[in-house]
């Protein structure tokens, strides 16, 4: 019964989302996407795929130039709501896109989807597409993915912009996330992700391994001060998921660290006041 309820649902997931492949949304988006959009996440025309260890790892490639890594958010991120970076980096960079495992078309693998085991996805992922060191620009759980990546493969990451992740402390924030509490929030978006997702009946076990992780985590100086790439550490001043306190004391804990603060913005900036997010980055990018 359990396995036919899951059929059922992919079936639905499917239908629903076929009715326009490029329509694709950011979490809580408020405005359809233009038809014209390219489907970041979603692009067989940019797509591959890598094996990473224990998961199929899904990177999409735009672009010509210096590399550049782009690392989404977690669990409600995805790589269409970095879809202004990619548009705007790819007219002068190679961008490489990655949806991080347990999100869009990346498999989950075993065991929880740990820092460490991410940012090893990302070298993975380095390896096959250059044999350059690149620049990296992560948001959110993708910018702890980028710290963890800078702290172990040095040579891997020339400079690293990091959005929206400060210092972590155990137990600051409880997470519990669950299906009926994500589909509450934005039913059309999980529906979509789903549907991209080649594991979709483990959503839930996933679901409670980050949960397990999150709540169990600690990222200080034993990590950041290891970092010794050029940093930009970016946050708005109303970042309700990384306190403007704990920014600045990850700011403070990088030996080769700068730190843009937006006025007045939440946790995704970038897409609350683009303009000013990407007036910050580039002069640090072109150093």
């Amino acid at each position: 019964m359990k396995h036919l309820f899951f059929f059922l649902l992919l079936i639905i997931n499917a239908a629903a989302f076929s009715q326009n492949k490029r329509a694709m949304r950011a979490f809580m988006q408020q405005t359809p996407s233009s038809v014209n959009a390219i489907p970041y996440g979603n692009n067989p025309k940019a797509g591959h795929h890598v094996q990473a260890n224990d998961a199929k790892i899904y990177y999409e490639v735009y672009g010509k130039g210096k590399p550049l890594l782009v690392l989404h958010g977690g669990i409600v991120g995805s790589t269409y709501e970095m879809a202004q970076f990619i548009d705007s980096l790819a007219k002068t960079y190679q961008v490489i896109a990655i949806s991080t495992r347990g999100h869009g078309k990346s498999e989950m693998g075993s065991g929880i989807p740990s820092y460490e085991r991410k940012a090893e996805d990302v070298n993975t992922i380095i390896q096959a597409v250059t044999k350059d060191s690149v620049l990296v620009l992560g948001f959110s759980d993708g910018a702890y993915t980028a710290y963890f990546l800078a702290a172990s493969h040095p040579d891997k990451v020339k400079k690293l912009i990091a959005i929206g992740a400060g210092e972590w402390k155990q137990g600051w924030r409880t997470f519990d996330n669950s299906r009926k509490s994500l589909f509450r929030l934005d039913s059309l978006y999980f529906n979509q992700q789903l549907a991209l997702m080649p594991q979709p009946e483990r959503f839930d076990e996933w679901l409670l391994s980050v949960n397990q992780y999150y709540n169990a985590i600690n990222i200080g100086k034993q990590i950041l001060g290891r970092i010794q790439c050029p940093v930009l550490v970016m946050a708005g001043e109303k970042d309700q998921n990384a306190p403007l306190k704990t920014v600045i004391a990850a700011y403070e804990m990088m030996p080769k660290a700068q730190l843009s603060i937006i006025p007045n913005a939440p946790h995704p900036v970038f897409l609350t006041n683009f303009p000013a997010v990407w007036a910050s980055m580039l002069p640090f990018l072109e150093q």
